[in-house]
């Protein structure tokens, strides 16, 4: 039976951390370990992460580095043949792994398996809406205009796949582990660094990307600071670009703005979930002027994501809720028909 090491990534996560321990722990697939990777978390996540009783679980501590930096030190640390990571606020579904580890042991040509997600806000609610990518046939040029994976807490990624993919970063005069191998790019502070790495593997290896149609993963959106996140995205996204210069050229030579159009309209979508209408719209607006093809490319999503932004602004607040339970049931009907949901407690 096939080893799956849980990377559970945990800063200032004690409103949540309690719920995403359980829904790893309560997996139907038991032969995991579990490394909670503290990165100089400053709140009480860690003690009640300690309240569990589990011979499975492991606390690694650590200086505050990051998302990537803490991923690093999981993979470094990890046992698995299967490496799976969540986010300290995330949930996943009771069989995940198990439906993971099925999916690798017949898909020898697949590296990364990863699953679509449903999106809960900060009381754990379903709010209505599903990341539903393509599945199967990923490539670089798809990946330019969108995150397959869609979060930190989808994938599940063969141990063969980072040792084929490390890279030393002695280049980084101010990184403490510039001795060791890394894997994700720790330049990435916020944003960003998982694009990179599912494009270094695609690029860089034989591995493929290839999902699950169900949503195993539900995935917590945070509306507070929705500006601040907004703009490091933003940030980020051009860092990426930046980066993707340096190991891709053999990219069709319309990429940049290919993939800055794409990441505008999806940063645009977040927007929009949080009723910021004027972000919304200014975004969209950068994203066609950046590349007016992503109109005729992606004609139903990024109509209905302009519509969606004037109909926000022109909408008085105090019927939004009522609007958007009428405009959104549609959708969310045709998305439970595609992922064939089935989200368990």
């Amino acid at each position: 039976m096939k080893l799956v090491s849980v990377i559970v990534l945990i800063y200032n996560s004690e409103k949540y951390i309690a719920a995403t321990l359980e829904s790893v722990l309560s997996q139907t697939y038991h032969h995991i370990e579990v490394l909670l990777i503290d990165d100089g978390s400053p709140d009480k996540s860690i003690e009640i992460c300690q309240q569990f009783n589990d011979s499975r679980i492991k606390i690694i501590r650590q200086p505050n580095s990051g998302l990537p930096g803490a991923r690093n030190a999981g993979i470094r640390q990890a046992k698995g043949d299967y490496l799976a990571f969540i986010d300290g606020d995330d949930l996943w579904r009771r069989d995940k792994l198990e439906h993971h580890v099925n999916h690798l042991a017949n898909s020898a040509e697949v590296g990364v398996s990863f699953s679509r997600s449903a999106f809960i806000d900060e009381a754990g609610k379903f709010l209505g809406s599903y990341q539903t990518p393509k599945l199967k046939g990923i490539t670089p040029s798809y990946l330019m205009r969108c995150n397959p994976v869609g979060n930190g807490s989808a994938a599940v990624v063969r141990r063969e796949v980072f040792a084929a993919i490390a890279f030393s970063p002695r280049q980084y005069s101010d990184n403490r582990y510039d001795t060791l191998d890394c894997y994700f790019d720790e330049q990435f502070h916020y944003s960003g660094g998982d694009v990179d790495l599912w494009l270094r593997i695609l690029l860089q290896t034989k591995w493929q990307i290839e999902g699950i149609p169900e949503a195993l993963t539900l995935y917590r959106v945070h509306s507070s600071g929705l500006s601040a996140q907004l703009d490091r995205q933003l940030a980020a996204g051009e860092q990426l670009i930046a980066k993707i210069h340096t190991y891709a050229t053999q990219l069709d030579k319309n990429w940049e703005a290919v993939m800055r159009a794409y990441h505008l309209r999806y940063l645009a979508r977040s927007a929009i979930r949080w009723k910021s209408d004027a972000i919304a719209i200014r975004l969209m607006h950068q994203a066609i002027a950046s590349y007016w093809r992503i109109v005729l490319e992606s004609p139903r999503q990024t109509v209905m994501t302009l519509i969606a932004a004037y109909l926000l602004l022109l909408v008085p607040r105090h019927w939004r809720a009522h609007f958007e339970v009428i405009v959104g049931q549609p959708t969310t009907i045709f998305q439970k028909l595609r992922t064939r949901i089935r989200i368990q407690n």
